[in-house]
């Protein structure tokens, strides 16, 4: 079965150039991952600080390889004080059928 998650976070004011560089940077890493369906990056249109990443990887031991990956610790270690909460908000998803 599919891993499938929202992760959401706000960017400060100030910080929107330099998230967005990152945000975009780290996705076209994270799409080149074997196990990676999506990467998905969105702002929502009312509060453009605001986004919304989709991510879907083939299976669990894709997720868990995501994780792992040398270049998740220092994306976060920078994103984190350019937003306003302690870290991404996770939110993992499952289908309806």
């Amino acid at each position: 079965m599919t891993k499938t998650l929202l992760a959401e976070f706000t960017a400060r004011e100030g910080a929107e150039d330099e998230v967005a560089r990152l945000v975009l940077e780290y996705a076209r890493t994270v799409r080149e991952e074997e196990g990676n369906l999506a990467f998905e990056v969105y702002t929502r249109a009312a509060v453009p600080r605001a986004y919304w990443i989709f991510e879907v990887y083939r299976d669990e031991d894709a997720f868990q390889a995501h994780l792992r990956a040398p270049y998740g610790g220092p994306f976060n270690a920078a994103l984190v004080p350019l937003i306003e909460e302690d870290a991404s908000v996770l939110t993992f998803l499952d289908p309806v059928t």
